[in-house]
């Protein structure tokens, strides 16, 4: 089964649990080597070790890794809320840049929460933490939630 393939009856919740209870990760994970690590009803949290193949030109890890981790955990903490027929996808992302990242930093954790849920769109927030729980990065998120079309 590829692991975009999707159970058409399944919630979201349990698209995202399957997917844990499989070992599968999305590309993208694969690729930025981060990945989902747990998953309940509003809530997502991935996890990661920054190194090196994540630097930018000036020495620390690129911003964009932190967007990434932070928008992957708003976005699966919304699917975790979703029916079987629904969709979503990111309208807004802001981000706030709290500590720097290296190498060194060891694993991080992105928490995504829901604050609400609509029937078209959805707001939700993420935390960038250290292994120390200090704050490297948050987010707030606006997500558009739709009708999914039938394949």
């Amino acid at each position: 089964m590829n692991v975009m393939t999707r159970d058409a009856a399944a919630t979201g919740l349990q698209q995202l649990q399957n997917l844990l209870a499989g070992g599968r990760q999305p590309p993208i994970g694969e690729t930025l080597q981060f990945g989902l690590e747990e998953v309940s009803e509003g809530r997502a949290v991935f996890t990661a070790v920054p190194g090196a193949h994540l630097y930018n030109p000036i020495g620390s890890v690129h911003g964009g890794f932190a967007a990434t981790l932070l928008d992957s955990a708003c976005g699966c903490a919304v699917h975790s809320r979703l029916s079987a027929d629904q969709a979503y996808t990111t309208l807004e992302l802001k981000v706030a840049y709290h500590r720097g990242m290296s190498a060194a930093t060891g694993k991080v954790r992105a928490i995504g929460t829901v604050l609400t849920m609509g029937r078209r769109v959805a707001f939700a927030e993420a935390q960038l933490l250290d292994s120390e729980d200090r704050l490297l990065a948050s987010a707030s998120s606006t997500l558009l939630v739709m009708d999914r079309t039938p394949a």
